[in-house]
């Protein structure tokens, strides 16, 4: 999330009543976790393992829970709690602003585009123009739609991510400020949930078609002219090249990278990258011939196994 309003190092450790390190005057210019983050930003870390990948990555600014020397070009924030502070900030910036109307007063709707009985358009929200929106559609806060979309019944675009920090007593969720991004000649069917980015974006790419009953988990980005049939699963984060296939009750696991060109079979489960132009089959998913000869041997084992006993 970029800030309209820049915030000075100095200044936001006074906000938070933690100390920094670094130049007092640097503007922090944009709030994202770690794996969005762009020169300007502030991210946050509170666990020792990631230490080194925050304070190596793009974020110029850190809200961190131990006092460390300051890489060059960066300022550092000193928390106990950087999670609760990163919250803090995201409420200030992104303070939700609920609208009590069917479609919020500075949403924009494109010529020739249908909103049927029951769509809710939230707040600051942008469709394109030829695009047909079906009853009882959900479109949350800052979601952009490109020309010529089709989104079927019943369908939630713009939730909130799925992103909690498990402490003693509850579990501590992390604020939503991000947008979904939906371009050009999509089609979505009916009853599919589209989250968006914790802080980035989530996209949909060109010409991609999703069939009925589908999740897209925070911040993942699909591709261009992609086909997922009903069922399919995506956790957070993941990348999912051009042109690829998912048919029926594929599940992906988060943080992973799909390549152009893959094709997944029905039911099969996903826990690693993808190499593009493959097909792949099964739970976990290997390459489809050679999961296919793998369940074949299988099958010769037990009958073997049978006349051995027999």
């Amino acid at each position: 999330m970029q800030l309209k309003d820049p915030i000075s190092l100095q200044d936001c450790a006074a906000s938070l009543n933690c100390t920094f390190a670094g130049k007092g005057a640097d503007l922090i210019t944009g709030i994202n976790e770690i794996h969005k983050v762009v020169a300007g930003d502030l991210t946050f870390v509170d666990f020792a393992k990631y230490y080194d990948k925050a304070l190596k990555s793009a974020a110029t600014f850190v809200i961190i829970n131990k006092e460390v020397p300051v890489p060059e070009g960066k300022g550092l924030l000193f928390s106990d709690d950087p999670f609760r502070d990163y919250v803090k900030l995201v409420k200030h910036f992104s303070p939700f602003n609920p609208s009590l109307k069917n479609i919020a007063d500075n949403s924009i709707v494109g010529e020739g585009t249908i909103l049927f009985p029951g769509v809710y358009l939230g707040n600051n929200c942008i469709i394109g123009k030829n695009c047909i929106i079906h009853p009882n559609v959900v479109i949350y806060d800052n979601t952009i739609i490109g020309d010529n979309v089709i989104i079927h019944a019943n369908t939630v675009i713009g939730a909130d991510a799925f992103y909690f920090k498990n402490r003693k007593t509850h579990f501590d969720k992390l604020i939503s400020c991000g947008r979904t991004i939906i371009h050009n000649d999509v089609e979505i069917g009916a009853c599919v949930t589209i989250d968006r980015g914790v802080s980035g974006d989530t996209i949909i790419g060109e010409g991609t078609k999703m069939d009925n009953h589908i999740h897209i988990g925070h911040g993942v980005v699909v591709g261009k002219m992609c086909l997922f049939a009903g069922g399919v699963m995506i956790g957070g984060k993941t990348i999912i090249g051009n042109n690829v296939i998912l048919w029926g009750q594929v599940g992906i696991s988060k943080d992973l990278i799909i390549e152009d060109n893959v094709t997944v079979l029905a039911q099969s489960g996903v826990g690693m990258q993808l190499e593009k132009g493959k097909t792949y089959f099964g739970s976990p998913a290997d390459e489809a011939r050679k999961k296919m000869k793998e369940l074949v041997a299988s099958k010769n084992m037990v009958e073997i196994w049978e006349k051995m006993r027999g």
